[in-house]
């Protein structure tokens, strides 16, 4: 599946932040940092994830659909679905 490159940079872009995130946490979880704190955090990261995940569903849904390459044949609608709750 090819995805745009806006919509790729956008995915980087989140990625990138997330990657940060957790290294925040991380440090924060070696700091001996508050509970409540860390998990504030933990959850940022795994929304940053999830989004950056949806986005690329999102965007690759219609080549999904069209099978970008004729040697593969188009996923299914369950197919579709399946991926995309994967993400929940």
């Amino acid at each position: 599946m090819q995805v745009d490159t806006e919509a790729t940079n956008a995915v980087l872009n989140r990625l990138r932040r997330a990657q940060g995130q957790l290294a925040g946490v991380i440090a924060m979880i070696e700091a001996g940092r508050d509970c409540k704190d860390v998990v504030t955090q933990l959850a940022a990261v795994s929304r940053a994830l999830d989004r950056a995940g949806f986005k690329i569903v999102a965007s690759g849904m219609r080549q999904c659909m069209a099978a970008a390459d004729d040697q593969a044949p188009p996923m299914s609608e369950q197919e579709l679905e399946k991926l995309f709750l994967a993400l929940a």
